[in-house]
Formats: structure tokens, C-alpha cells, sequence
């Protein structure tokens, strides 16, 4: 039997309205430890987005490094293999690759594919072994795909035919790797139809623009190891393609599911059994009203803020523990002073406010300007996804933007979020300039 534990988007160095997640990475990261000694698995996969920026703080990289350092002294016998995902740096995720090879991680960020030049397979295609020693799979490690890994005849014309050649290539050769009785595996960071995305914190990545459909994974591969979607979820009624979701919420509309990691058991060329470790929650996340509530007017939410409880601020040197509060206010007119009463009402409660909105109806069909569609909104709540949104509707009679042209600012954003080839950009721009009918720049 083969067992692997399953985990991805960690977004280390992530930061949800200004509060530094790292205590809740550092519990999680230590809890990770106990369940690899617990189910003593033979390969530990990381589906991508490790870090949250593709310029991660010292710290970040070092919460990594120890948790790699710890985990193979716990298990030198561990294979420990980690894939690119859209918010990784793919030079900077493989500039320590040399080095930590020969500590039994494996790292993919990215094909290095180059001109005229195939692509490394043998990089791409790595031997599993069970307690034995003996090879009992064969996993295609396929990262997070971006213009330059593809194909060049087909990235600007078809994408999601470009990824599909991708994995075409790798997992045929991975099957003429296979003996009788090796299972066939493969990573990958991207978005399937089907899939189930949050609100918030994802954004569609290439390879996601339309999503792909989840026959790219033939049934003759007994496990799918997906990242991106911070969701944990099957995929297509599959058991054995699987998104293993983000350790921690990352963002508010994230607090009301459990989060986890999976373990994988394979048998022979099959999948056993899929079991999920739910990963304990360090830091509650509040939501007033609830998500299903529409929002309250100021007095329903100053009483029920006042009903919060009680509880006292952190001692000095400790951290924050106290749950992370979104709060939604219904008005059709600013209100002087809001921000204040709001924070004169959880005097003393177990609540820190890290995001208020102020939600008011339009009240006629003239355009307005941007911060009159969310008053007291500050930018720092907005992602550019969502500002980009506002713009869009304030301009088109409050019309959401086409699915077409979301997709084509989710690909120039991520275009101008990470180092990348110089190619990348200016497909982006083309595509939605050719969408929008006029000039990207």
C-alpha cells in the first residue's frame, strides 16, 4: 500500500485585512507535523500556493524551511513533493530545488520549457515508493501553468487546448514509466468545471479561464492532487480527483466551512480509501450579520454587537486570539461617526473589527462615482477584482461584467502580481483589449 497526505494553498505570509496570519500558519504547520507522525505516509504532496506573494517575507520562506527540516527528520524516509501555484514565484519557489533534492523535496514550479527544446520529463515524472523501497506509483507533477510552460503554437490561440498537451505529454510519459500494478498519479494547480470557488479569494488562473473539465484525467489515474480552490471538495463525483483547499480561511466568506488536509491510500493501480484530517481552527472569523442575513440596519447591529462577549485584550507578548469581525451595514446615506460607534460598541468584547461596509441601495440611474457606490468602504477592503467590478457596473448601468472580460482582468492582474516571462503581459493586455474593443493600456 502507498499512503500520501494531501495539502495546499498555505499562503504563507498571508494577511486577511491587515492581520498577519502567522501564528494560525505556525499552529497549523506544527499540527501538519503530528498528523505525518501519526499516519506515517510515504509522500507528502503540496499542491501550490505555498506563499501568498510571489515576494514572500524571510519569514515566510523560513515557517517553510523549518517545516521541511522537521518533517524528514521526523521521517527521513518521507519524499516531500511541492508544486508552483499562481501566487508562487516560480525562480524563486525553485532556486533552493538543488538543495532541498537532496534532502528528499522535490520541487515544480514551472516546465522550463525553452525554445526548441523538450520538455524535461524525467523532471516532470517522479517514482513513489512504498515501505519496501519498491516503486509503487508514478506521479505526473505537473505546477501552476503560465504562458511560457505551454506550447507556443497554441497559448495565445487556444489555452485550454495548451494545457491539455501539457498534460498529455507528461502523463503519456509517466505510462510508458508504469510496470503492471504501479498506481498513476498527477498534481496540478488549476481551476475544473464543476468545482465550487469562494467568493472572494480566488481568482480564475489560465488553465481557468473557462474551466477545464475534469475527463483531462483519465480513469486510469487512481489519485488527482489539485490546488487553487481553497474549497476542499471531489471533483466530478470522483473521489480520486480532489482538492485538498487552504489550511485556514482566507478570507471572511471562508469562516463557515472546515478546512483540512486529505490521506490517500493506494492499492495496487487503484485508490483505496480518501480520508480528511480536519485542520483545528486557531482564530474564529465572525461575520454580523451571518451570510445568508442581508445586512443590518446601524442600531440591529450595534445591539447585537453589544451582546457579543465579554473578553479581555491579549497580555503583553501574547497573541491576538480574540475572533476576526466583519460587520455590514445597511443605509441609504452615509453615517457621520460610524466607524466610531462601532468600535465604541465592542469596548471590551472577544471581537476584533478588521472590515466594516456600509451597504446602500442606488437610489436613481445617474452614474456615480465609485466611492458613492460604497461609502465608508475603505480601499484597503477592495481587492482590484473588486473595484474593477464597480468600475465596470458604474459604467454599464450596474450591469456585471461578462464573464468573457472577467476572466481577461483576472489574467492581466495575475500578469502584473507576479515576476514572469515578458510574453505574459502582453497576451493579457491583447486579450482584453480585443474584448473590450478598445485600448488595454
Amino acid at each position: 500500500m502507498l499512503r500520501l497526505v494531501h495539502t495546499s494553498d498555505w499562503h504563507l505570509g498571508h494577511a486577511l485585512h491587515g492581520v498577519a496570519r502567522d501564528h494560525e500558519h505556525a499552529r497549523f504547520l506544527a499540527w501538519l507535523e503530528q498528523v505525518l507522525v501519526e499516519e506515517r505516509p510515504h509522500a507528502l504532496l503540496i499542491t501550490g500556493d505555498v506563499f501568498d506573494t510571489a515576494t514572500p517575507s524571510a519569514a515566510a520562506e523560513r515557517a517553510l524551511f523549518d517545516f521541511l527540516a522537521r518533517a524528514r527528520a521526523a521521517d527521513p524516509g518521507l519524499d516531500i513533493i511541492i508544486i508552483g501555484g499562481n501566487h508562487d514565484s516560480a525562480p524563486r519557489l525553485e532556486a533552493p530545488a538543488s538543495l532541498l533534492r537532496a534532502l528528499g523535496v522535490h520541487v515544480v514550479a514551472s516546465l522550463q520549457r525553452r525554445p526548441g527544446r523538450p520538455l524535461d520529463l524525467e523532471r516532470l515524472v517522479v517514482p513513489l515508493r512504498g515501505a519496501g523501497g519498491e516503486v509503487a506509483a508514478w506521479l505526473a507533477v505537473v505546477p501552476f501553468l503560465r504562458p511560457a510552460d505551454l506550447p507556443p503554437a497554441h497559448v495565445a490561440q487556444d489555452p485550454l487546448a495548451a494545457v491539455r498537451a501539457v498534460y498529455d505529454e507528461v502523463l503519456a510519459h509517466a505510462r510508458a514509466r508504469r510496470a503492471p500494478g504501479q498506481a498513476l498519479l498527477a498534481t496540478g494547480h488549476l481551476t475544473l468545471t464543476g468545482a465550487e470557488a469562494s467568493a472572494e479569494s480566488e481568482r480564475p488562473v489560465l488553465g481557468g479561464l473557462t474551466a477545464l473539465t475534469d475527463d483531462l484525467f483519465a480513469p486510469d489515474l487512481a489519485y488527482v492532487a489539485l490546488g487553487h480552490l481553497h474549497r476542499a471538495q471531489a471533483v466530478g463525483g470522483r473521489e480520486g480527483v480532489r482538492y485538498a483547499g487552504s489550511p485556514i480561511p482566507l478570507s471572511m466568506t471562508e469562516a463557515g466551512y472546515a478546512h483540512q488536509v486529505v490521506v490517500v491510500d493506494v492499492e495496487g493501480e487503484a485508490l483505496a480509501a480518501v480520508r480528511p484530517r480536519l485542520v483545528p481552527r486557531t482564530l474564529d472569523l465572525l461575520r454580523l450579520p451571518g451570510p445568508d442575513e442581508p445586512p443590518a440596519t446601524l442600531e440591529a447591529a450595534l445591539e447585537r454587537l453589544r451582546a457579543l462577549p465579554d473578553g479581555p485584550p491579549p497580555a503583553p507578548g501574547q497573541p491576538d486570539q480574540r475572533p476576526l469581525l466583519e460587520v455590514r451595514v445597511a443605509a441609504a446615506a452615509p453615517e457621520p461617526g460610524l466607524r466610531r460607534r462601532v468600535e465604541d460598541a465592542l469596548q471590551g468584547k472577544a471581537a476584533r473589527l478588521v472590515k466594516l461596509a456600509l451597504v446602500a441601495p442606488a437610489t436613481d440611474d445617474a452614474p456615480r462615482a465609485l466611492a458613492d457606490a460604497a461609502p465608508h468602504a475603505r480601499l484597503s477592503d477592495l481587492s482590484p477584482r473588486e473595484v474593477f467590478e464597480r468600475c465596470w457596473r458604474r459604467e454599464h448601468d450596474d450591469a456585471a461584467p461578462p464573464p468573457e472580460v472577467a476572466a481577461a482582468f483576472d489574467d492581466l492582474l495575475a500578469s502584473v502580481q507576479r515576476p514572469a516571462s515578458a510574453a505574459d503581459a502582453p497576451i493579457a493586455v491583447d486579450r482584453v483589449a480585443a474584448l473590450t474593443g478598445g485600448d488595454a493600456a
